[in-house]
C-alpha cells in the first residue's frame, strides 16, 4: 500500500515522501523525481518497483523551496520546475537523500539501500553516489548534470541510461562519461530521447523503457542483496 509520509532531514527540515511497497521488503530503493516534483509518473514508477520487491521512499526535495509541487510537462512547467530546481543547494537536497537512507535503516539497521533517478534526479542519483556513503547501489536514468560532475569518484556501483536522440544530453557527454568512468555500467538505447522513461510523456519509448527497466531491476537486486 502506498502513502505519503514526512521525514526530517539533519538540519530539521522536515519533507514529504512519497512511500510504496512493505517495509519489510528484501530490497530499499529510494526513487529521485525529474524537475516536475513528485507527480503521477514518479509515484507510478515507486509504485512499479514495490511491485517488484522492493520499499521506497520517493522524497519531495521540491519542499525545500516549495511544498505539493507537482508540475506537468509544458514549456512553462519546464521553466517553473527549472526555478525552483535552481534555488536547492545540491548540500540540501543530499540531506534529504540521507534522510531517506537513515528511515529505511531504522527499520532494519543492516539494510542495504540504492537509489535511482531520473533527469535531474539521475544526476542527484550521481551526486549521492559520490558526495555520501549511505548506498549500495546507485541508477541514472538521463542524469544530464552527470558530466559536468565526472571527476568525482562513485562510492557504490553505479549504471548509467542515456537515449541516443536526447537532444539535451550531448553525445560527447556521455562519451566523455564513458571515458572517464569505465568502470561504470553505461547503457544507451537507439531511437530514445530525453524522458524515455516516462509514459506520461510524449518522448516515452516502451522498448528502451522496458529494457532499462529490466536492466536497473537486476542490478540493484544483485547488489542491495543481503
Amino acid at each position: 500500500m502506498s502513502s505519503t509520509i514526512t521525514l526530517t532531514a539533519a538540519d530539521g527540515h522536515e519533507f514529504s515522501a512519497w512511500q510504496a511497497g512493505a517495509q519489510d521488503a528484501p530490497y530499499a530503493l529510494i526513487v529521485v523525481q525529474e524537475i516536475f516534483g513528485v507527480n503521477h509518473n514518479i509515484r507510478n514508477v515507486a509504485d512499479e518497483f514495490a511491485a517488484a520487491g522492493f520499499t521506497v521512499l520517493a522524497p519531495a526535495v521540491f519542499d525545500r523551496v516549495q511544498r505539493n509541487v507537482e508540475l506537468g510537462y509544458s514549456p512553462e512547467d519546464v521553466k517553473e520546475g527549472l526555478k525552483l530546481r535552481s534555488e536547492i543547494p545540491l548540500s540540501d537536497t543530499l540531506a534529504d537523500l540521507q534522510a531517506c537512507a537513515k528511515h529505511f535503516r531504522h527499520h532494519a539497521p543492516h539494510r542495504k539501500v540504492g537509489i535511482i533517478g531520473y533527469c535531474w534526479g539521475g544526476t542527484l542519483a550521481w551526486d549521492a553516489a559520490t558526495h555520501t556513503h549511505d548506498l549500495a547501489a546507485a541508477v541514472s536514468w538521463y542524469g544530464g548534470g552527470i558530466a559536468a560532475h565526472r571527476d568525482a569518484t562513485p562510492h557504490c556501483p553505479v549504471q548509467l541510461h542515456f537515449g541516443v536522440e536526447d537532444t539535451s544530453i550531448p553525445h560527447q557527454d556521455v562519451k566523455t562519461i564513458r571515458e572517464t568512468h569505465p568502470e561504470v555500467e553505461l547503457y544507451v538505447y537507439d531511437d530514445a530521447g530525453h524522458g524515455f522513461g516516462n509514459r506520461d510523456r510524449s518522448s516515452f519509448n516502451a522498448d528502451a523503457n522496458h529494457l532499462a527497466w529490466k536492466r536497473s531491476v537486476e542490478f540493484l537486486k544483485a547488489r542491495l542483496h543481503t
